[in-house]
């Protein structure tokens, strides 16, 4: 039997392995820039041609972007699972909103589920930010926009899934992030609207979901997440009857 020879690992693959594994796990997010290579060869204890084989090496996989002068970036197009045409289409058909909160409902019951039973102490420190700032918008009620508050609620949930140390989950909730930001945003002008306890309510399941996490309840947790979209579908499907009422009212009563 012949062996053929083994080649040696380079230096640079390493590098690309562990640039890798930073971009997968959401270290180093879309469109984010790298430090220079003169402190990122320092922070990886390696030679700058080494490092600089390595970003070449990334650039031609197509994961980072290197600007004449300007640096290198992770590619901005990394997790954009809808283009802006398509998000402006999906935001303006109900039936699409409704499959945006089925999807809603898997994803993040999931986790839910696996931000409690994993968050480290940095993780929690996260969500606790992302959740007083969302607080901070129900408390500001009549001063705070609905895209100020829809983009604190999408950061919220954004940031369970980080906790969840689920790579394709977060990568799929991040790619989601736009669309995930205008249903919010779309969602709650017609609840509130609808029904005058939905802030409320809103407010203490979102409690009730970070508290969860927080004590490392997965099961609660999980159950709490599911129970939040499926009140959001309540209350939804009955600001569409309503208009489907108001409508037919008018057809049949026309203005003389």
């Amino acid at each position: 039997m012949g062996f053929g020879q083994v080649q040696p690992r380079r230096l640079s693959d390493d590098i690309v392995q562990h640039l890798e594994s930073m971009i997968l796990e959401g270290s180093l997010k879309s469109g984010e820039r790298l430090p220079a290579e003169r402190v990122l060869a320092e922070q990886f204890g390696v030679s700058r041609p080494s490092l600089r084989e390595a970003i070449q090496k990334l650039v031609a996989k197509g994961l980072l972007i290197s600007r004449q002068g300007g640096g290198n970036y992770v590619a901005d197009t990394l997790g954009s699972t809808f283009s802006d045409p398509l998000l402006h289409l999906l935001e303006s058909h109900p039936e699409a909103q409704r499959d945006l909160l089925e999807l809603r409902h898997t994803l993040e019951g999931s986790c839910a589920y696996y931000a409690a039973l994993r968050a480290t102490e940095v993780d929690r420190e996260r969500l606790s930010d992302a959740f007083a700032a969302l607080q901070d918008c129900y408390d500001r009620q009549g001063k705070v926009s609905r895209a100020e508050e829809g983009a604190a609620d999408a950061r919220f949930h954004l940031a369970i899934a980080e906790a969840s140390h689920n790579a394709v989950l977060l990568h799929t909730i991040r790619g989601l992030f736009d669309l995930l930001k205008r249903n919010v945003v779309t969602n709650i002008g017609g609840m509130y609207a609808h029904r005058d306890e939905t802030r409320d309510m809103l407010i203490t399941q979102h409690r009730e979901l970070y508290q969860a996490i927080i004590d490392g309840r997965a099961e609660d947790a999980r159950t709490l997440s599911n129970r939040h979209i499926d009140y959001v579908q309540e209350v939804l499907a009955d600001v569409q009857e309503q208009t489907l009422r108001e409508e037919r009212s008018l057809r049949r009563n026309p203005a003389r």
